[in-house]
């Protein structure tokens, strides 16, 4: 097993460092004075782009191409289904346009706060969503970096280095949200540390559950429906938020710059790859 654990172990420092960009992501948020919220808008448009390429490009991709079409949309679908059921039953904090200052003089201060409150627990939701849509993300990157280490020291130093680049702007996808709304630098950089921390986890887990039990038909589908909830969640959650701030037509440049940047990335990581592990 030695040989075997010295090669999980590089892969492990490798996701480490992959991961762990998501702080530096995170330190740009924390570093920086009050989040400005026009600011957060084309962030949030940008993570939206970033979770729509991965859902879209990526996981449903994936599930198309490796269990076919009708399969790969079902479970899809199925995912959307079961998010939008979920959602149903979640309070959804209702969306009041922001305040402007002449709204607050005329109702007073209570209306503006009533409706930052509102809002911040609706940003904070769509932190905490891009978090775990990130996590999801990382896990299967931690497991292409634990592969391609194993292929050999450049490889999984490339990959890690494509991961990293384009987890620092997932981290501050992560960040500046959950920084707005909670006004704590400290909760900002744990929640985007933490869903960086996703990646070396699947390092360790495909290292000692690998071969599993887990047909990878079922793995595959099971991430296509990950990417469905992801879609359904960036749709329902992100966008409307991003509209808000930042308003339809910018927001919109974001999302498309957000989904062009995470594809390039993802380019980019299968480029690094050797021909024999895909992503």
């Amino acid at each position: 097993m030695g040989f075997m654990d010295s090669q999980v172990l590089v892969a492990l420092a490798l996701s480490l460092l992959g991961g762990l960009s998501t702080s530096i992501g995170a330190l740009f948020v924390v570093i920086n004075q009050t989040p400005n919220l026009k600011m957060l808008g084309l962030l949030q448009g940008f993570a939206a782009g970033l979770m729509l390429s991965i859902s879209f490009l990526d996981l449903a991709h994936n599930a198309i191409n490796s269990i076919g079409f009708l399969r790969g949309n079902l479970w899809f679908f199925g995912g959307v289904i079961f998010f939008a059921v979920v959602a149903n039953f979640i309070p959804e904090p209702t969306i009041a346009p922001t305040p402007d200052v002449k709204n607050k003089k005329k109702n007073g201060d209570e209306g503006g706060k009533d409706t930052m409150k509102k809002h911040r627990r609706q940003v904070l939701f769509s932190g905490i969503i891009t978090a775990i849509g990130i996590s999801l993300h990382n896990f299967p990157e931690g497991m292409a970096v634990f592969l391609g280490s194993m292929k050999g020291l450049r490889v999984g130093l490339n990959l890690a280095l494509a991961i990293a680049l384009h987890n620092i702007p997932e981290g501050v996808a992560v960040a500046l949200p959950v920084y707005f709304a909670t006004q704590s630098k400290w909760q900002a950089f744990k929640l985007a540390t933490l869903s960086g921390l996703a990646e070396p986890l699947g390092v360790i887990i495909v290292a000692y559950l690998f071969p599993s039990s887990l047909s990878p038909d079922i793995l595959e589908g099971l991430l296509g429906a990950v990417g469905g909830v992801m879609a359904f969640l960036t749709l329902h959650e992100m966008l409307p938020l991003a509209f808000d701030y930042a308003g339809q037509k910018q927001a919109v440049k974001a999302v498309f710059f957000g989904m062009a940047f995470m594809s390039a990335s993802l380019y980019f990581l299968e480029i690094s790859l050797p021909a024999e592990i895909s992503l």
